[in-house]
C-alpha cells in the first residue's frame, strides 16, 4: 500500500500556529447610509410577495421576496410569505439610517396585510400608506349584436 506522511512538530512551530489561530481578524466598521425619506413598495400577487426599498428618487436600495426568504412553491403566496419577506427586508434596512418611510401597496395578494403588520410592529416613522393597485375603468367592449 501507500506510505503515510507524518510531520513532526517541534515546540517553535507549535507556538507560531497557536498565535496565528488566536489572532482575530480586524473588522472594518461599516458606515451607515443616510436617507431622509425612503419608500417601501409592497407588490403582492397571488403567487408571491415582492417588497422593494427605494430612495426618494426611486432608486432601489434593497429588495426581498417570499422566495428570497426561503419559501418555495405555493407557500410564497401566503400571508406567512409576506411576513417573512418583510422581516428579511427589515434586517437589510438595519444597515441604513432612514428618517421617514412612505409605504405603497400594490396588488390583491394575501401577503400585503401581513407585510404591513410586520412593518407596524417595528418602531419606524411611517408618514403615509397608499394603495396603488391598478383598477380597470371602462372594461372590455361588449360583443356586437348577432345578425340574423
Amino acid at each position: 500500500m501507500g506510505k503515510t506522511r507524518t510531520k513532526i512538530i517541534t515546540g517553535e512551530e507549535e507556538k507560531t500556529k497557536l498565535t496565528e489561530e488566536t489572532a482575530a481578524p480586524k473588522k472594518k466598521k461599516l458606515k451607515k447610509a443616510y436617507f431622509k425619506t425612503a419608500r417601501i413598495y409592497i407588490n403582492s400577487h397571488f403567487n408571491n410577495t415582492i417588497i422593494t426599498l427605494t430612495d426618494d428618487n426611486g432608486n432601489v436600495i434593497a429588495w426581498s421576496s417570499a422566495g428570497h426568504a426561503g419559501l418555495k412553491n405555493t407557500k410564497k403566496g401566503t400571508p406567512f410569505g409576506g411576513q417573512k419577506a418583510m422581516e428579511v427586508l427589515l434586517e437589510k434596512m438595519a444597515n441604513f439610517n432612514i428618517d421617514e418611510i412612505k409605504v405603497f401597496v400594490k396588488g390583491v395578494g394575501p401577503g400585503r396585510e401581513a407585510a404591513l403588520r410586520v412593518l407596524f410592529s417595528k418602531n419606524l416613522n411611517i408618514i403615509s400608506i397608499a394603495d396603488i393597485t391598478p383598477v380597470p375603468f371602462g372594461g372590455p367592449t361588449k360583443p356586437k349584436p348577432r345578425r340574423v
